[in-house]
């Protein structure tokens, strides 16, 4: 291992640990004791917090009240970095109160003109699909920091201009399709609830610790979301419109690729025209579809959609 690869990772080892002695970093690198003290001095002009203990049992330790020092990144995770960063551009809101242009100028202050110079054209040059979120979700935050308390809240929620409250406890949050969205338990009716961010208008984290873990509600999700009327379809497509599966679907469906390429799920009651106004994108590429029911309300829906044309 080079010195600067391994004093990089004796940063990351020492950061999580109060005090050391030499022989810890002897032992897990292979190395003497002169190149031991070699690399703590090495540290020292990093900006690592080290301070010695001296007497019989003397060790070192570190500043907890300090920053941490910093972490040396090779190019490679530099371009992962800041190709993150590019996708917060696309965000309105996020769950944590951070400007994407600050954040931005603080990361190239830890870089080489060059290396700023290289980053500069990759913005240029690298370009992926994503949706803008054009709509604020202000709660984002509280949100998440119920979900690691494992608390319940209560929210108002506006929708078609009438607002509702509701006691909720929060496990998801998810950006799908230009929106941010929490899912939740509602916990008056005990039922899977999925609210769009931006439509909450108040949130009041509650003191009480919530009635469900967060691993049982993650791992039930499904299970909770279904109900107890629920309706299995089956819709089978043209195997070269998979691809418009794999771009949109939802946790409710899944799909079988083989002789046949099949889409499989459930829905609960009065999400049917949901559900058909999603597979009316799929076209000419739709050859069965079962029930009948939901084929009905699709070939229900497209008539309209006809007569709106002819209309206008």
């Amino acid at each position: 291992m080079k010195k600067s690869e391994r004093l990089n990772d004796m940063m990351r080892y020492l950061n999580s640990r109060e005090f050391f002695n030499l022989s810890d970093l002897m032992d897990k690198y292979a190395i003497s004791k002169s190149t031991a003290l070699r690399d703590i001095s090495s540290l020292e002009q990093l900006g690592m917090p080290i301070f010695a203990e001296h007497g019989r049992h003397g060790r070192y330790g570190l500043l907890k009240n300090r920053l941490l020092s910093p972490i040396i990144f090779t190019i490679d995770e530099v371009y992962a970095l800041y190709f993150a960063m590019l996708t917060l551009e696309s965000y309105q809101s996020t769950p944590f109160h951070l400007s994407v242009n600050k954040l931005n100028e603080k990361f190239e202050h830890c870089l080489s003109s060059t290396q700023i110079n290289q980053i500069h054209k990759m913005k240029k040059v690298l370009q992926f699909e994503m949706y803008q979120h054009k709509h604020v979700s202000r709660f984002l935050d509280k949100i998440l920091a119920s979900i690691l308390n494992e608390s319940a809240c209560n929210i108002e929620y506006t929708k078609e201009n009438q607002t509702k409250r509701y006691p909720v406890q929060f496990f998801r949050i998810s950006a799908k399709f230009g929106q941010w969205y929490a899912t939740g338990i509602e916990l008056t009716t005990n039922t899977y609830r999925v609210f769009r961010g931006d439509r909450i208008t108040f949130i009041e984290e509650e003191e009480s610790k919530a009635r469900y873990a967060i691993e049982e509600l993650l791992s039930r999700s499904l299970e909770i979301y279904q109900s107890a009327k629920s309706i299995d379809f089956e819709v089978e497509i043209a195997e070269q419109a998979k691809d418009i599966f794999y771009k949109e679907h939802y946790p409710s469906m899944e799909i079988e690729v083989g002789p046949k390429t099949v889409i499989k799920g459930f829905y609960n009651p009065g999400e049917e025209d949901f559900l058909a106004n999603y597979f009316m994108r799929y076209g000419h590429a739709v050859t069965s579809v079962k029930p009948e029911a939901l084929k009905q309300i699709i070939k229900d829906k497209l008539e309209q959609l006809v007569n709106h044309y002819q209309k206008i």
